[in-house]
């Protein structure tokens, strides 16, 4: 642990500085918090090119994990560091649940003793947040994941961080809750992006599957989560979204993902997509690895033009 920097959070911070680590220009940091949209700690880590370490406001970006992921995932497997290094960017990834006391050690503050709610499916439950606010019980305490990050962590990153724009993207389950997030709150964010999203989460079977635990059957509230409909919804948002899918992802071809629903719906929202299949690849972070970096530049291009 790099202890050469101490990022120099307010006297009346909520933020717990778990570690520092020097990379390319730049440093590696994980802080926890206490959520009030959750009722349990949260973490997040945030990476800090040096000029957001001189103090310098920079272009960030959000990035949301998909199922059974957190923090840790993109920010060891992903090689974001040098591309953001390079360009000064930020990057931020949550984890993507509330999760009781010792169900992941990177979210495990050690004073939660709440017993968050969880189930035997992967695609349910801790993990597995879809990042909406959820109406029905047990869930509705803990899984407010749509607030928590558009609302809590959002204000929360910019009173401590600095940042000047914020883009958003995801990967699988957190590239549907990019989508999502990003034309339900276009106002938060300048620019938007995701990596084999998954497309239609209310006609997909995982996405069925956790709808009907966290909303029961109003299906109004299954097409308010649901990336295609909204973006058919609400119209055209951004000049340019990009998506990269793997043309030989196994979800895509159990239909999980539903790639040619936002097709349509960008189509009929008039909203201008950048959809590229990518040839022999799947949906692991060596795919995640091939195309971060337009991701990143992608995100970076925009804030320059915001």
């Amino acid at each position: 642990m790099n202890n050469s920097y101490n990022h120099s959070l307010s006297a009346s911070s909520q933020l717990t500085q778990k570690s520092v680590n020097r990379c390319f220009d730049g440093e590696q940091h994980y802080y926890s918090h206490e959520s009030t949209s959750t009722k349990t700690p949260m973490t997040f880590s945030v990476y800090l090119p040096d000029e957001a370490l001189a103090g310098r406001r920079c272009p960030a970006i959000l990035y949301l994990s998909g199922l059974t992921c957190n923090a840790d995932n993109v920010t060891h497997k992903a090689h974001f560091q040098q591309k953001c290094s390079e360009l000064g960017v930020i990057f931020i990834a949550p984890d993507t649940s509330p999760r009781s006391a010792g169900d992941s050690d990177s979210n495990d503050s050690g004073n939660n003793s709440h017993d968050v709610p969880n189930d035997e499916r992967y695609f349910v439950g801790q993990g597995a947040s879809y990042y909406v606010d959820t109406t029905q019980a047990p869930w509705a305490e803990n899984f407010n994941i749509q607030s928590y990050i558009v609302d809590e962590l959002y204000d929360l990153l910019r009173s401590e961080f600095p940042i000047d724009t914020i883009g958003i993207t995801g990967h699988s389950m957190g590239g549907h809750g990019a989508l999502l997030l990003g034309f339900k709150f276009p106002s938060k964010f300048v620019s938007v992006s995701a990596l084999s999203p998954v497309c239609a989460a209310s006609e997909s079977a995982w996405g069925q599957a956790a709808y009907t635990e966290y909303f029961g059957d109003d299906k109004s509230l299954w097409s308010q989560a649901d990336a295609s409909k909204v973006i058919e919804t609400v119209g055209q948002q951004y000049s340019s979204i990009l998506v990269d899918q793997g043309a030989a992802d196994n979800f895509l071809a159990e239909g999980q993902l539903q790639t040619s629903k936002l097709q349509q719906a960008c189509e009929k929202a008039k909203q201008p997509l950048t959809l590229r299949y990518q040839a022999g690849h799947d949906h692991s972070y060596y795919f995640i690895q091939t195309v971060i970096g337009d991701h990143i530049e992608h995100h970076w291009r925009m804030a320059q033009i915001s």
